[in-house]
């Protein structure tokens, strides 16, 4: 489990979701492009739904547990980049949603 953080607030992910979500964030904030970002949290520590509006002049850290950098689905960082683009925003993927390679 890898650790997104954004503007000091913490979020956990699976290494191989935090690798897409760090393309789509970086491709995003590099055009100057803000968006919604938004996932769900894990039932065992209460559920619910975090939403956050990324913005280039926030600090954003992605921390990888793993050293080794993960394998990227390009479909899938593609239906991502179209969901930033939505008025909903992209909602961070379960590793279960993204395709095996």
């Amino acid at each position: 489990m890898g650790t997104f953080i954004y503007d000091n607030t913490p979020a956990e992910f699976d290494d191989r979701v935090l690798a897409h979500l760090e393309v789509v964030v970086s491709t995003k904030l590099r055009r100057g492009e803000s968006f919604l970002l938004s996932w769900r949290n894990d039932p065992l520590a209460g559920g619910g739904r975090d939403a956050v509006w990324m913005s280039a002049n926030v600090p954003v850290l992605f921390n990888y547990q793993g050293e080794r950098p993960a394998d990227l689905d390009t479909r899938a960082v593609e239906r991502l980049l179209r969901m930033a683009h939505s008025p909903g925003g992209v909602v961070a993927p379960s590793p279960e949603d993204l395709r095996p390679l």
